[in-house]
């Protein structure tokens, strides 16, 4: 069963189209890494998987029970955003907002869990730590953390690692891969690393202000445009 359904979606702003044809299914247990040039149309796709912005034409459907409030995000951090003033327990607990149904209070449940996804990033020794004391790749883990406290079925990644260095980079990825292998959480996942995204992606979604290709990694590296991309290789 498909968990996030996109059919045919455009998507327009102020009449004029800045993404269309956008046509794929992502099912349980899926990762799929969406990629494209800068203008391509990613961002507008991200707000349109939130509910941000509603397609021109075409639908956004959930399935398997999902609910958009269930959906853990993890967005590109702007430089406000990594001073923000706060715990890293503070910052990982708030991940579980969604899920206090009217209740002023987190409880025990939110505690439990929000402890939980400090272990699985193994930050739980930064538990008392300010969130802007941290460096880069600590304050993605801790991101993450946070997303992980909102869902246990798909999570939304804009470019995760943005600004990490490569060391940083590459366990950001593999702690993702884990994530979705272990726990069975689908992923969707923006990145301008296409190397990166065919090496851990299960799907790939190439996007040029339309849908140019959806398919499998494999079926990717085989492709005209994946062979462009990855220069010539496909690997």
């Amino acid at each position: 069963m498909a968990i996030l359904t996109c059919e045919n979606a455009s998507f327009s702003y102020d009449g004029r189209t800045v993404l269309e044809g956008v046509d794929f299914a992502l099912r349980a247990g899926d990762y799929l890494c969406v990629v494209g040039e800068n203008g391509s149309g990613k961002s507008t796709l991200i707000r349109g998987l939130l509910s941000l912005k509603a397609p021109a034409s075409g639908r956004i459907t959930l399935g398997d029970g999902l609910k958009r409030s269930e959906i853990g995000y993890l967005p590109q951090q702007t430089e406000i955003q990594r001073d923000f003033p706060a715990s890293v327990w503070e910052v990982v607990l708030s991940g579980c907002l969604n899920s206090l149904d009217g209740r002023l209070f987190y409880g025990a449940e939110d505690r439990r869990r929000a402890e939980e996804n400090l272990e699985r990033m193994g930050i739980e020794d930064l538990k008392n730590a300010g969130y802007q004391e941290l460096s880069g790749g600590q304050q993605q883990r801790v991101l993450l953390a946070r997303a992980l406290c909102a869902t246990k079925k798909l999570l939304l990644l804009d470019e995760p690692v943005t600004g990490l260095d490569p060391v940083a980079a590459g366990e950001m990825y593999n702690l993702i891969k884990l994530v979705n292998l272990c726990d069975g959480i689908s992923v969707i996942m923006v990145t301008h690393d296409i190397h990166e995204a065919v090496r851990y992606a299960t799907h790939i979604l190439h996007l040029g202000r339309r849908q140019l290709f959806f398919g499998t990694a494999a079926e990717y590296r085989r492709s005209a445009i994946g062979r462009r991309f990855l220069g010539g290789s496909g690997i």
